[in-house]
């Protein structure tokens, strides 16, 4: 269920709608920046950067994931995704698979026209898991399942 962002979050959102900018979506034309924020509270950026050959393309929750997890953290607090002229956007399946290794964050994103905050659990409700438990259980706990 999602809910109206705090001004933190707000915040976020409109640090990852600053990124955009940078993007490089010459084949779509859709540019989206993210922020990712661990547990010191920092900010990790992220852009997507297509590529002629499609799939080799990065999306930008997961170059601010990397960005995060290069900085040493593990572990995920919040995601803010923002795309270019104020356009709906919400991380795509492999994003929301790739965040869920690092926890259950709140995804700070437009939906319907307003900035929200949706759990990611509500969005991939049941992410790949391995079978010992390790990672990628519900929010990166290290359970295996729900």
């Amino acid at each position: 269920m999602s809910r109206a962002p705090d001004l933190g979050e707000r915040l976020l959102f409109q640090e990852a709608a600053t990124l955009v900018e940078r993007a490089y979506a010459p084949y779509s034309g859709f540019a989206v920046g993210a922020v990712v924020v661990g547990p010191s509270g920092r900010s990790h950026h992220g852009v997507n950067v297509e590529n002629a050959s499609y799939p080799a393309g990065l999306c930008a929750e997961r170059a601010a994931l990397a960005a995060m997890v290069a900085f040493g953290e593990r572990s995920l607090r919040c995601v803010a995704v923002a795309a270019a002229a104020g356009r709906d956007c919400l991380p795509c399946g492999l994003c929301l698979q790739a965040l869920a290794e690092f926890g259950d964050p709140g995804i700070v994103a437009r939906m319907g026209g307003e900035v929200r905050v949706v759990p990611l659990r509500d969005l991939l409700t049941a992410p790949f898991a391995c079978g010992d438990g390790v990672r990628g259980g519900p929010a990166g706990t290290g359970e295996a399942g729900r």
